[in-house]
């Protein structure tokens, strides 16, 4: 019966969607690189912030904290100069290498263990990738609020606008993010919580850099390069599935009939139920076959090929070509 109805917007839309889904749910090596990447992340969180405050415990022994505790309760506000942080500026001097004037030189980097804490060692230039690991760092919680959390890789190298205004304002919303990087509320006061250290000091971090070894602020770096490989990785796995999308729009809208889009699902092993769809009139232009699109779409995911598959993939477009 499909074979006699004609294709639709409607149809098209119900297709797209559908297939679309499956490309999020499907297990590829973009995919699986990304859960990967969040994991050793948790990882690298856990092991980072112990070494921090090992690190800042030197500086800051807990018997001073704990006598400064009791100034306060006795001397009041004057005394106030303890106070629980998650973001420190760790430095170490560097004696084997000099600067210009023969001065050892002192390596010096923002480390913030916070959810929305920077990727690039400047306390006050997180940029936009500070939202997009938050964003991907807790994607399925989103999904399930109705949010899109892929919306900053989607939009990629495009300038800012409405649509992406909204919804990384929704994710955010949702994982209550506050305004001046605080602890937040909901998800983000959660992911924070285990997170603070006892710093003596003001409250600024950036006036009080905490001493450490070369090897100590190598291993902080290791752990900020966990959390930017989340959101490299999640982008890696977007371009995917938006390549794979770009496709399935260019061969949908040609496709005439609606038994052309019921073979691309099958060729790309998705039932759909013809039953769903509503029936409407449309008229199109059949230009893409359904099974060399879903190969092509099957062929835009899974990119790290060895050797012997690029090899067969070449001898396949070259016998492809000579016929």
């Amino acid at each position: 019966m499909s074979a006699k109805i004609r294709m639709n917007t409607e149809y098209r839309n119900k297709f797209y969607n559908r297939i679309k889904d499956v490309f999020e749910k499907e297990n590829t090596q973009e995919q699986q690189a990304f859960l990967q990447a969040r994991e050793d992340f948790n990882d690298q969180q856990k092991l980072g912030f112990e070494l921090a405050k090992a690190v800042v415990e030197r500086s800051y022994p807990i018997e001073d904290v704990n006598t400064l505790r009791v100034f306060k309760k006795r001397y009041g506000d004057p005394c106030d100069v303890v106070a629980k942080d998650k973001c420190f500026y760790f430095a170490y001097t560097d004696t084997d290498n000099a600067d210009d004037e023969g001065k050892p030189i002192e390596n010096k980097s923002h480390f913030d263990f916070g959810l929305y804490g920077n990727l690039n060692g400047n306390e006050y230039s997180g940029g936009e990738d500070t939202d997009h690991f938050a964003h991907a760092y807790f994607r399925e919680e989103l999904k399930e609020k109705g949010c899109n959390p892929d919306i900053i890789a989607q939009q990629s190298g495009k300038d800012s606008n409405p649509h992406k205004t909204k919804h990384v304002d929704m994710c955010n919303k949702a994982l209550g993010k506050s305004g001046n990087n605080d602890d937040g509320i909901g998800m983000t006061k959660d992911f924070n919580a285990p997170f603070y250290a006892d710093v003596i000091g003001t409250s600024y971090c950036r006036s009080r850099a905490i001493a450490c070894t070369k090897n100590e602020y190598e291993l902080f770096e290791q752990w900020r390069m966990a959390k930017a490989k989340v959101v490299s990785t999640h982008q890696t796995w977007i371009n995917s599935i938006m390549k794979q999308c770009d496709q399935l729009k260019i061969g949908l809208k040609a496709y005439r009939y609606l038994s052309e889009g019921i073979e691309l699902a099958s060729e790309l092993g998705i039932k759909v139920d013809e039953a769903e769809l509503i029936k409407t009139n449309s008229t199109g232009l059949t230009i893409y076959n359904p099974s060399n699109l879903a190969n092509m779409i099957k062929g835009m995911k899974n990119k790290n090929q060895t050797r012997e598959d690029k090899i067969k993939a070449r001898m396949e477009y070259q016998k492809e070509s000579v016929n």
